[in-house]
């Protein structure tokens, strides 16, 4: 038998209920990778408390219009199992997944891995553009994590994956679903991805580059130019 091998799936997490929607938001500024509250990193966790309070009551009715909470756990749940399921055709593979801010975290995948004895660990993440505000966050998360197990975990990083062909196709397929819609009227495309501070890009984050590097992958697919638009601008 192959020796066993776990995959973490990396991804943001989010509130299951809207009761976590306040520790959620706390644990969200608490991270000084995304966000410095104060230049003194023994405040931060206060000051982020405080903001979460001022801003869970506009994030818990935000939260209610979809259900009262976040469908991510479910989501990557689902593609764990979809993965899980693919890799068993070539390999002994365990996929569990590790929420930044939320539960299930880093510490419980490799709890259950250690208890299965597997030392070698792909992570894996769910960000297809690196940034260091997500899977930057997320992969010192976990090697902490690992340090603090106690257990000699041999550790693999797929960081990012902006033009991997299924993705782009997949993206390129979608694009011109929703274009037939249209019925052949005229129609703008705008490619919306998630906002970055402009500082980040300046101190060299890849992010914006990898946008633009999908962009151009399914363009060539589709021939159709698009608009790049950013949304999620907020701050505490």
């Amino acid at each position: 038998m192959k020796e066993p091998i776990g995959v973490i799936l990396l991804n943001l997490g989010g509130p299951e209920t809207l009761a976590d929607v306040e520790p959620f938001l706390v644990n969200l500024f608490s991270d000084r990778t995304i966000i410095r509250l104060s230049p003194f990193p023994f405040l931060q966790k206060f000051i982020a408390r405080r903001i979460a309070a001022k801003r869970a009551p506009k994030s818990c009715e935000a939260y209610r219009l979809i259900g009262g909470g976040s469908p991510l756990a479910r989501i990557t749940g689902e593609q764990g199992r979809g993965l899980a399921e693919a890799l068993a055709v070539d390999g002994n593979f365990q996929v569990r997944m590790a929420m930044r801010y939320w539960r299930p975290g880093a510490e419980t995948a490799l709890a259950e891995f250690a208890q299965a004895g597997i030392r070698r660990i792909v992570a894996l993440t769910l960000y297809p553009h690196y940034s260091r505000a997500t899977t930057g966050s997320s992969l010192d998360d976990l090697r902490r994590a690992i340090a603090a197990s106690g257990h000699a975990f041999e550790l693999a990083e797929v960081r990012e994956w902006p033009d991997q062909p299924d993705y782009v196709g997949c993206l390129a397929e979608s694009i011109r679903n929703g274009m037939a819609g249209f019925g052949g009227e005229p129609a703008q495309l705008v490619y919306s991805a998630h906002s970055l501070p402009v500082s980040f890009i300046r101190e060299g984050d890849p992010y914006l580059d990898q946008i633009k590097r999908t962009i151009a992958a399914v363009e060539k697919i589709t021939g159709m130019a698009g608009r790049l638009c950013f949304q999620s601008r907020s701050g505490p």
